[in-house]
């Protein structure tokens, strides 16, 4: 990234930033795109914590000649008219929050970038050096993962502060590290399943035909017993969400999905929990991702399509799969609060170059009154 100085006007506004972080999306649904863009996640050393020169081999000699053409088949079953949905979901969610903010009285420049966009616009130190270029002197980064992980949140906030590192002129960087126990979030999680039982009520609970799964995407075992905090946190948003919905214990199941490699992962993986809820006389689920705030290949494709034929082909009779929070009001709402939260103390509106002039003149005035 071209850390030359942008060229800086005294007397311009200063400004206050949001900046949204997600995951990262292929360009299109093909295989060259989905290479590119493997090369770039899979390469990421925060996400695959093996000896680099070896993982280096396997990437790009089996895993990169292999993966793209299965990959790019699973994202073309998902794809939109307007792209990818966690692409349009980021971006309507940023414009979203940038409304509601703006109703709330705050002047704020609130945009989006994703980890893995390679050198284009979109990567977090191309819009980060926009923000600079727009004079946003204070720049909250708000990674879009509830959970923290090193691989998730941890590799965002790297790249921010590589970026920053041997700037001159540097802005204040704040990041919100987690917010899997945030009340406004977790309400929005029980209140789109609170939502989807309005028009499917279930059974009395507890019922033994009846689970409601919280299904997050996995992780190495390796990373918890190295002390990544990712697998307790998603336990305690599954755990408050319960509480939320007042649920008996005996009615929730929390797994684990997109396993990748034969390494040991986090447990329970969710495909075959649902394979034996159902072999055992589990009629019905009612699945939600709540590690995931917008939808993408995981939860549209993994979880409702592969996880769907897995548990009806094995008994099941009712799998209901709902919608992340994605531009759900309450879910923004708290995004909203949650983000005020974090720029606490900073101004929330900008200083209009007359009102910098006439505090100048006022001060000038004042020097002369001496």
């Amino acid at each position: 990234m071209n850390k030359n100085p942008v060229a800086w006007r005294h007397g311009t506004p200063a400004r206050t930033a949001v900046l949204l972080v997600n995951l990262g999306t292929p360009e299109a649904p093909t295989a060259t795109a989905v290479r590119r863009y493997l090369a770039e996640f899979l390469g990421d050393p925060r996400v695959v914590e093996i000896p680099r020169a070896l993982w280096m081999l396997i990437l790009h000699g089996i895993i990169l000649r292999v993966r793209p053409k299965k990959s790019a088949a699973k994202y073309a079953t998902i794809w939109t008219d307007a792209g990818s949905p966690l692409l349009v979901h980021t971006e309507a969610q940023t414009k979203l929050l940038a409304d509601t903010l703006r109703q709330r009285g705050h002047d704020l420049i609130v945009t989006w970038a994703m980890r893995y966009a390679g050198n284009g616009p979109r990567s977090i130190p191309a819009v980060l050096e926009q923000l600079r270029a727009d004079n946003a002197t204070r720049i909250l980064l708000l990674p879009m993962y509830p959970q923290y992980s090193a691989s998730t949140t941890g590799t965002a906030i790297d790249q921010a502060l590589n970026w920053l590192t041997g700037l001159r002129n540097q802005p204040e960087l704040r990041y919100v590290r987690n917010f899997a126990d945030d009340t406004g979030y977790i309400n929005a999680v029980a209140d789109k399943v609170r939502a989807h039982w309005q028009s499917n009520p279930p059974p009395a609970l507890p019922d033994p035909s009846y689970r409601l799964v919280m299904s997050f995407h996995g992780l190495p075992e390796r990373n918890l017993k190295l002390g990544d905090p990712y697998f307790c946190e998603c336990h305690k948003t599954a755990r408050l969400v319960a509480e939320a919905l007042d649920l008996p214990p005996e009615s929730v199941v929390t797994t684990f999905q997109s396993r990748f490699g034969k390494a040991k992962w986090l447990q329970p993986y969710t495909e075959p929990t649902l394979i034996d809820l159902a072999k055992r006389g589990v009629k019905r689920i009612d699945i939600l991702c709540p590690g995931f705030v917008a939808d993408c290949l995981e939860t549209l494709e993994e979880i409702n399509m592969e996880v769907r034929s897995a548990f009806l082909t094995a008994g099941g009779e009712h799998f209901h799969y709902l919608n992340c929070l994605n531009e759900n009001a309450s879910w923004i709402n708290a995004l909203t609060t949650l983000t005020e939260r974090h720029l606490a103390g900073w101004p929330l509106r900008t200083t209009s170059s007359t009102a910098l002039e006439q505090q100048a003149a006022r001060a000038k005035a004042l020097g002369a009154l001496e």
